[in-house]
């Protein structure tokens, strides 16, 4: 596997089409996951895909003919399983399977991004950081512009357009007026390459652009109707900074 650019190929099996949807959204948002099909059928799942190469199923237990977890002793060994129900009793069961992680429905988008994180760790050759594998490179910073990688390409970002950047672990979503970039970072890395003269860290999970800063009130930013906390531990630092640039 290349250790510069891993990609997991995955396989959604769940007969309740809503939940195999949900997961297949969140696998497209997702950039080191290449989603190869979504089965709602197991024995159509088992015969569809027995000759292909694939790296993850997310696979249903409780489903009509072939449960998964009988299905899962039929698939690739060589493959990662994490299994979703909404059945937390099943858990046990799933773990003696040697399952890579177990998901309770309704699943979280942060929830699924941790389980697929503990997959990258399993199958990462030499423990290489996530960082180093999925965006080596794929942020460039003079202060006009960021080159963000993303699915499959790199976008440019122009700075002036950010209106906050958003940490979700190993994640960060840039947002920017009638748009939002997905990309695998950390906030640490975001603050260290965006010009400091106008971003500030309000919150571990939250960094504003200041002239996009509609009012403050709360302990609550407002930009563009959309609110933001300020941490208890960035508090000090922010409000001093208002003050500094506060007309009176």
């Amino acid at each position: 596997m290349n250790t510069e650019m891993i990609r997991l190929k995955c396989i959604v099996i769940d007969d309740e089409p809503l939940a195999a949807e949900l997961l297949a959204n969140y696998i497209s948002k997702t950039p080191f996951l290449e989603l190869q099909g979504v089965y709602h059928n197991p024995l159509t799942a088992l015969a569809a895909i027995k000759n292909d190469l694939y790296d993850l199923v997310f696979l249903d237990i409780r489903m009509p003919e072939l449960s998964g977890l009988k299905l899962s002793e039929l698939l690739n060994p060589n493959a990662k399983i994490v299994f979703t129900t909404a059945y937390p009793a099943y858990a046990v069961k799933g773990f003696e399977l040697n399952a890579a992680d177990y998901l309770v429905k309704p699943v979280s988008f942060e929830r699924f991004l941790k389980s697929c994180n503990k997959v990258l760790d399993i199958v990462r050759p030499g423990n290489i950081p996530v960082a180093e594998t999925n965006i080596a490179s794929s942020l460039y910073s003079p202060d006009d512009v960021l080159f963000v990688k993303t699915d499959y390409q790199i976008v440019k970002i122009i700075v002036s357009d950010i209106l906050y950047i958003e940490g979700l672990k190993e994640y960060i979503t840039i947002h920017t007026p009638g748009n939002k970039v997905i990309t695998l970072q950390t906030m640490k890395k975001m603050e260290e390459v965006l010009p400091k003269h106008s971003f500030v860290r309000v919150h571990k999970s939250f960094i504003v652009a200041i002239n996009k800063i509609d009012s403050v009130s709360r302990n609550r930013i407002n930009i563009k109707n959309n609110l933001i906390p300020v941490g208890d531990t960035y508090k000090e630092p922010f409000f001093s900074l208002l003050n500094e640039r506060k007309m009176f």
